[in-house]
């Protein structure tokens, strides 16, 4: 991945407010060396809100070592109308969420994954997940597109994971869309 691409993406968190895709890569590297035997889950996710005369669009990356920490950061977009159509706008969500995932590509993932090989046999692991920000429920008015971005989601070889299972999607990246 050449600069020019790296610097189209600018992410933030409460300790760095502009980060490339290749400072946000070193970090989840950097975590993830630094518990070489956990269980590291690799979590990108999008959620949206809409404001008055503008679409808010929050895109999470979380690496979680179950029950030792995390990092995380996120992607901001920002549309200048209001995107009432849900359809529409949860197919946005996900293209920013594989946008985000095509960034992880063969070599970095590899790269993440020899980290944890040398210790698979004391348990370690590592595997990547896209949060959708929709439920199966009866009341959830998303339960209609689930097939769709799931379907999505597994056409560029992540784990989806719906609500309530989403929580990249639907809290980490919903407290940002306010």
């Amino acid at each position: 991945m050449g600069n020019d691409s790296d610097n189209h993406y600018h992410f933030q968190n409460l300790q760095e407010s502009y980060m490339t895709f290749n400072q946000v890569f070193e970090h989840i590297a950097t975590f993830m060396r630094s518990q070489p035997t956990g269980n590291h889950r690799l979590i990108v996710g999008t959620d949206s809100q809409v404001h008055p005369k503008k679409t808010i669009f929050i895109t999470g990356i979380v690496i979680r070592n179950k029950g030792k920490g995390v990092w995380a950061c996120i992607r901001k977009v920002i549309i200048p109308r209001k995107m009432t159509h849900l359809h529409e706008r949860m197919s946005y969500e996900m293209s920013l969420s594989e946008e985000i995932v095509s960034l992880f590509t063969e070599e970095k993932k590899k790269q993440l994954i020899n980290i944890v090989l040398p210790h698979i046999y004391q348990g370690a692991s590592f595997k990547m997940e896209g949060h959708i920000d929709i439920g199966a429920g009866t009341k959830n008015k998303t339960r209609k597109f689930v097939n769709e971005m799931v379907n999505r989601m597994e056409a560029i070889g992540v784990e989806p994971k719906i609500k309530p299972d989403a929580f990249v999607a639907s809290s980490y990246a919903n407290r940002y869309t306010k």
